[in-house]
């Protein structure tokens, strides 16, 4: 047997309800235990209780502002 054979899978903890999971091909939410807990995080993400902290986006009228002011010359 190889050394891939005789070890154990990486297990890593389910970043929603923090469950011990198999890291291997056969766990199709991975890292997630299950498609529950993939959805309820991703149900997060789409309400926005989880964010990406950095520099707000800019929305389309502070871009067409910013443009106005640079064909003008106003930087």
């Amino acid at each position: 047997m190889t050394q891939e054979q005789t070890s154990r899978p990486l297990e890593v903890a389910c970043p929603q309800c923090r469950k011990t999971v198999a890291w291997i091909d056969a766990n199709l939410h991975r890292p997630f235990c299950s498609k529950r807990c993939k959805l309820l995080d991703l149900g997060a993400w789409a309400d926005e209780s989880h964010r990406i902290a950095g520099e707000p986006a800019m929305d389309e009228t502070d871009i067409d502002e910013m443009i106005m002011r640079a064909e003008r010359g106003q930087e």
